[in-house]
């Protein structure tokens, strides 16, 4: 590694921040960046926030830029916080100095695949546009990130796992990344209910859809259990709590069409019934005044029998009668879904009451 200097053009953009634009080599501009890709730290704690690699993708531009006249116009964005320097020369002109001595300044925020594939060719004096974008620390760094790639076919599951990391998002993103937030801690706090069970960018291999579970507590949020917490300064504690205490209510009462499954084998992990006993839960709150796992479970019992996640049909009614797999993560059969299971729960819990009084 050693220092790189270039002449660049400077844009006025936004009031406090740099941005330049020059052109390099794909081998200096690795040479001067990283390409940080997402991960989870021993703790659990997110870091990076690039997608993995495409490999047919990469081969496809690979194969592309192997052909003598192959153009790149549009440019690579690299993010610095430190380890660059920029003299005004006049006239929208500076000298750019990026020292890259000890480490690489730079972080690639879009053009990774280019970028990689460019790095396995032999084309000597081969250059590429670069936008630099100067940030003044890791948050905006990832901020801009977000926003740069939202409008762009990046993973949703990629930028929905940043979002809890970021400050600074316009409002669009707020109960979204809440959810995000409580779906993290679920899934990577040792001893909940759901450790390792949401499939996320970072843990592919979970079964239960993050975008489920985020509906499951945005709905909470909007209007049920969730928003009486938001006004207290735990909420968010209370919230991934309340959530916590009912899927182990969940995973106790229905066992083997929970433990072990997955959308395909159990409906309960499905999208749509993780959406629909979102409702469920809420009902026992709000009648019951359900917080815990044994209450959650007292209510979830009523109702088992009356289920079909694993074999056997959805009597809906008389002329509505749907095989368990049958359900699709469709808005309407999410409804359809979610208020069946809501009437069960409703009928059973007024059975012991009329018991009790007579």
């Amino acid at each position: 590694m050693t220092k790189f200097k270039f002449t660049a053009i400077r844009a006025k953009q936004a009031a406090g921040h740099d941005v330049f634009s020059f052109a390099a080599t794909p081998q200096q501009v690795l040479a001067f960046s990283e390409i940080e890709r997402v991960g989870r730290q021993d703790d659990g704690q997110l870091k990076g926030f690039q997608r993995h690699q495409i490999a047919s993708h990469i081969k496809e531009i690979r194969d592309y830029f192997k052909r003598d006249d192959a153009l790149l116009p549009n440019a690579v964005i690299i993010a610095f916080i430190d380890g660059i320097r920029a003299t005004n020369r006049g006239h929208g002109v500076v000298d750019i100095e990026i020292d890259a001595t000890k480490t690489k300044p730079g972080f690639v925020v879009d053009g990774q695949q280019r970028l990689t594939a460019l790095s396995g060719i032999d084309k000597p004096g081969f250059q590429v546009f670069v936008s630099v974008l100067v940030c003044k620390d890791y948050n905006e760094l990832r901020q801009q990130f977000v926003l740069i790639n939202n409008t762009r076919p990046l993973p949703k599951t990629l930028i929905y796992e940043l979002l809890p990391n970021v400050e600074g998002l316009p409002e669009r993103f707020t109960a979204r990344k809440f959810s995000a937030r409580v779906v993290d801690r679920l899934n990577f706090t040792r001893g909940s209910s759901l450790f390792g069970e949401i499939r996320q960018h970072t843990n592919p291999q979970g079964v239960i859809s993050d975008t489920a579970m985020q509906r499951f507590i945005m709905n909470s949020a909007s209007d049920g259990a969730i928003r009486d917490f938001i006004k207290l300064d735990d909420y968010e504690n209370r919230a991934y709590n309340i959530v916590n205490e009912f899927f182990e209510a969940i995973r106790s009462v229905f066992g083997s069409e929970w433990t072990g499954m997955s959308p395909r084998t159990s409906r309960l992990k499905h999208g749509a019934g993780i959406v629909a006993m979102g409702f469920v839960m809420e009902l026992l709150y709000a009648q019951e005044g359900a917080r815990t796992r044994e209450h959650f479970a007292d209510g979830l019992r009523l109702i088992k029998p009356f289920t079909a996640w694993t074999s056997g049909q959805w009597v809906f009614s008389n002329d509505d009668i749907c095989p368990w797999n049958g359900i699709q993560n469709t808005p309407t059969d999410i409804d359809v879904l979610a208020n069946h299971l809501v009437r069960l729960t409703k009928r059973a819990l007024r059975k012991p009451r009329r018991v009790a009084n007579g």
